[in-house]
């Protein structure tokens, strides 16, 4: 997650107690909307046992992880 925090932080110009702030609030409410296997890796994130590249490794569940997405995001 720190790499994330480091990366808002700087595109934001924020501090990085801002930029976590923000990234964990967003993480948990993504979170709310991901199926288990994907809100796991999220939690993954929050509490530094896991990176972002370990999304890229996200079981397809249902239809995949863009399906998810675009459900979130009004698309069916």
């Amino acid at each position: 997650m720190d790499e994330l925090v480091k990366l808002v932080s700087q595109k934001l110009g924020l501090s990085e107690d801002i930029a976590r702030q923000a990234v964990e609030l967003i993480l948990n409410q993504l979170k709310q909307h991901f199926p288990a296997p994907i809100a796991g890796q999220i939690d993954g994130l929050l509490k530094g046992s896991a990176s972002l590249s370990d999304l890229g490794n996200l079981p397809q569940t249902g239809g995949g992880l863009m399906k998810v997405l675009g459900g979130l995001f009004g698309k069916k």
